[in-house]
């Protein structure tokens, strides 16, 4: 075969899953039918969940360089703000920055990993079988054929990959369209955002860098145009001077489109040697900013799991729950567009307007507020433990940065020990059992880790050892006072591979 792995679609998801495989020496190629990075960046913000995974693998560091920390989120426009302060993490913000730097970043990393790019590239057809797939495509060199152990499709909403596998794409066509135009303001507004909801429409405006600002509306009398139908500049002018009494000078488009609320899901996130990921899973209207997020988040999921596959570690089903973990989590995110799309742009009448008020007001209670923040952010997501491993708060939970204490009194963070993408065994006492077990049991596929906390954490102060995945969920966590501690730590061992 020519590779292990072929990804066909090289946007931030592919580019994010690319980096993961390549990281466990894993041969992959991406095959991208663009010749570079798209300089138009639908999507704007790095929630606290995926920065918290781009900082296990050091990335997050670099984006900080470049994008800028925001406090809060919103939720379908609401006056009142979602506060991501009170979230228990070290990325307690939105990172405000354009996907075409979010994928330069991630890009860079995939080749400096030796992950395999070939760019102008588009692909006709995948043929899998029961050892391998075949993938069909043509690019400078002439038509190709290229074959790997398993294939990807990060490849969008028309996903090649999903309508080859047969997967149906459920869901609804869109029944409202919104405009975007990224332009030049000769007449900036006086306040960094503009966002108003009324009986004339929806309209938000946001600086996107020092020459562009970002015009978002739904006009109630155009929301019905198909989205393929091209955005002109005096679209955007009539509809400010409408809604807003001003075109603050608006000039120079840089990009127009139009974009739609069909939400889809599909059927399954794997067939046989086939997987889907990001768009090409589920589609629905960027409400939120979580489209690009929670792409990058089953990134993470699968490439951990594709990689101890293709290394052959993977215990019996591992594979199959990509599909198991993800597909819940997306059908929750798209519950949380629908309604946010009903707010945004159903009707525009007074009781919509009262509605949205009524919900405003409710999210200024903290209990609501962080409700909702904690889905936006996705710091809300767990996943199902083993049932042989003991019961403990911390199980299938995510990991929250915890500073830990080396024996020479060195202070480091719980995120410097996942830089190579690796299971965690956490030992926090200090003593000779896990070491002892670790001796006797083969096939150690994770790196053992003696340390104490450093200051208090939640949850925590009772654990004796804990096992943490390679993409940040706690996989089981053990405590102190476990009557059977030493059984339970090799079970929780030998349940995370072969043999």
């Amino acid at each position: 075969m020519n590779y292990d792995v072929i990804i066909i679609g090289g946007g931030p998801v592919g580019m994010m899953l690319a980096g993961e495989l390549a990281l466990a020496d894993v041969k992959v190629c991406i095959l991208e039918k663009l010749e570079d990075t798209t300089p138009y960046s639908r999507a704007l913000s790095i929630h606290p969940r995926t920065l918290e995974m781009l900082d296990l693998r050091g990335l997050k560091t670099e984006l900080l360089k470049i994008g800028k920390p925001l406090p809060t989120g919103h939720f379908a426009g609401l006056e009142t703000r979602l506060d991501f302060t009170v979230i228990d993490s070290s990325s307690n913000y939105s990172l405000f920055i354009a996907q075409s730097e979010t994928e330069k970043e991630l890009e860079r990393r995939a080749r400096e990993l030796g992950a395999e790019i070939r760019r102008g590239t588009e692909v006709s057809s995948i043929s899998p079988n029961s050892e391998y797939v075949e993938v069909v495509a043509t690019g400078t060199e002439g038509e190709m054929t290229l074959t790997a152990a398993y294939v990807v499709g990060a490849d969008g909403a028309g996903s090649i990959v999903r309508k080859q596998a047969n997967i149906p794409f459920n869901g609804t066509d869109e029944t409202l369209t919104s405009v975007q135009g990224d332009v030049v303001l000769k007449r900036p507004p006086a306040t960094s955002v503009v966002s108003s909801f009324d009986e004339n429409g929806m309209i938000m405006i946001v600086p996107v860098s020092k020459e562009l600002h970002r015009v978002v509306f739904i006009d109630p009398d155009r929301k019905s145009i198909p989205k393929d139908t091209p955005v002109t500049l005096e679209e955007l002018r009539s509809g400010m001077l409408r809604m807003l009494g001003d075109d603050y000078g608006i000039s120079d488009p840089y990009w127009m489109t139009r974009f739609g609320n069909a939400t889809r899901q599909a059927d399954r996130y794997r067939e046989g040697r086939l997987f889907l990921a990001g768009d090409a899973a589920h589609i629905h209207f960027p409400a939120g900013g979580q489209g690009m997020n929670v792409g990058l988040q089953e990134a993470m999921n699968l490439g951990w799991k594709l990689a101890a596959e293709v290394k052959g570690w993977a215990p019996e089903g591992l594979l199959d729950s990509y599909h198991e973990e993800r597909f819940p989590v997306n059908s929750a995110l798209l519950k949380n567009t629908r309604v946010q799309t009903l707010l945004f742009g159903n009707d525009f009448s007074s009781t919509t307007i009262d509605l949205r008020r009524l919900i405003s007001n409710l999210l200024e209670i903290p209990e609501a507020n962080y409700r909702l923040a904690s889905q936006i952010a996705a710091v809300d997501v767990g996943y199902k433990v083993l049932d042989t491993v003991s019961e403990h708060p911390l199980n299938g939970r995510r990991l929250a940065e915890i500073k830990l204490r080396k024996d020479n009194g060195d202070i480091f963070s719980s995120y410097e020990l996942f830089r190579e993408g690796k299971y965690i065994l956490l030992n926090l006492v200090n003593d000779q059992l896990v070491e002892g077990i670790i001796r006797r049991l083969p096939n150690q596929h994770f790196t053992c880790v003696s340390a104490i906390l450093a200051e208090p954490a939640l949850d925590w102060n009772n654990v004796h050892t804990a096992m943490i995945r390679p993409d940040g969920y706690i996989a089981w966590a053990i405590s102190d006072q476990d009557s059977k501690l030493e059984q339970c730590i090799k079970e929780g061992i030998t349940s995370i591979s072969k043999g």
